[in-house]
């Protein structure tokens, strides 16, 4: 969990350098700096969703994703996650607390790094992938702070409980994730990334938390396809 503490650490610090900067960057200066991070999330995004080696995958995670997504109405809880949170810690908030938690946590969360880095801290008590992954995330609080404001800090809560999570239970998950699954993953979530640059151009509005789901659902496809073939 140390490797784990220090990534938390490290978004809390930078977050907190970008509120900083950011109350002394003018309006107009920062919509342009949001755009220019746009710009380099939809990057970021595209890296991860070309890398897949099996396109199918990707397409029937997304579909059955945002499936479970609408139905559970996962979009609306973290907007009132978000409105609450915005309420109880932000005096005279603009509205914006929720679109950096939800942006910073899954470029946060999402990737090979958190569950890789994770899982080797969990198994061998190797912190070194989530140290150098901690360097990377202070940078990019720092930035998005300063253009999406506080809730980018809340999403070091997200990334204690999701790589924590991973840390704690890497002996029984492990087997799971294999280099394929985990490779699906970062597919997946590669999309919505730059599904999450989208909305940040304000191009269209994805309701990317009703499509969150998605991510996890190559931990279920790859056996059951297994199974399917072998009945075939």
């Amino acid at each position: 969990m140390v490797g784990v503490l220090i990534n938390v650490g490290a978004i809390l610090l930078g977050g907190a350098l970008g509120l900083l900067l950011g109350g002394r960057v003018p309006e107009r200066l920062r919509r342009t700096v949001m755009q220019g991070l746009a710009l380099c999330v939809l990057l970021i995004g595209a890296q991860g969703a070309i890398e897949t080696e099996n396109v199918l995958v990707s397409i029937v995670c997304m579909v059955a994703g945002g499936l479970i997504g609408e139905a559970a109405n996962l979009e609306g809880g973290l907007e009132k996650l978000g409105g609450f949170a915005e309420r109880k810690l932000v005096h005279g908030g603009t509205g914006r607390f929720a679109q950096g938690f939800v942006t910073a946590s899954l470029l946060f969360c999402v990737g090979a790094m958190a569950v890789v880095g994770s899982l080797n801290a969990g198994l061998t008590g190797d912190n070194a992938t989530l140290i150098a992954k901690a360097a990377l995330d202070a940078v990019s609080a720092m930035f998005f702070a300063a253009a999406m404001g506080p809730g980018v800090l809340l999403s070091a809560a997200a990334v204690f409980v999701y790589q924590g999570a991973i840390a704690l239970l890497a002996g029984v998950i492990a087997p799971l994730l294999t280099e394929q699954i985990i490779g699906a993953m970062s597919a997946v979530g590669g999309l919505l990334i730059i599904a999450l640059g989208i909305n940040m151009l304000e191009v269209t509005k994805i309701r990317i938390g009703n499509l969150l789901p998605a991510m996890f659902l190559p931990i279920l496809y790859y056996p059951i396809a297994d199974w399917i073939g072998g009945l075939l």
